[in-house]
């Protein structure tokens, strides 16, 4: 059974950083794409990171190279580092993964964790 689990979000002010965590004991993270996507009140879920068995790396448009995306397939654990954070950056983040293929194909990845609140003022 896969069960995700993020962890390390936070209130911050604007300009901090914050290292998000992700993992699973249930899933051979090696064999997956593995995402970050993040929610704000009253939007739609967006695609911020992903990152491919091989640590191929893909963002989201929106972002202009203030997050980094990182996996530790021994460790079964996916981090994304958030620098530089802006107001609009505050949301629920979330990671999933996705069986294979482009892993910057947003609408396919599945298996979502509860997610972690980061919240930027």
């Amino acid at each position: 059974h896969v069960q995700l689990v993020e962890s390390g979000g936070g209130s911050v002010q604007a300009g901090g950083s914050l290292r998000l965590s992700c993992t699973d004991s249930g899933l051979t993270y090696g064999s997956y794409c593995l995402g970050w996507f993040r929610q704000a009140v009253g939007k739609e879920r967006e695609g911020v990171a992903g990152i491919s068995p091989g640590s191929i790396t893909i963002y989201g448009s929106s972002l202009r190279g203030r997050f980094t995306i990182s996996r530790d397939n021994a460790q079964n654990t996916l981090f994304l580092q958030l620098n530089s954070l802006q107001h609009d950056d505050t949301g629920m983040y979330y990671c999933a993964t996705k069986t294979g293929g482009n892993c910057g194909d947003w609408a396919q990845y599945h298996n979502w964790g509860q997610g972690t609140q980061v919240t930027v003022s």
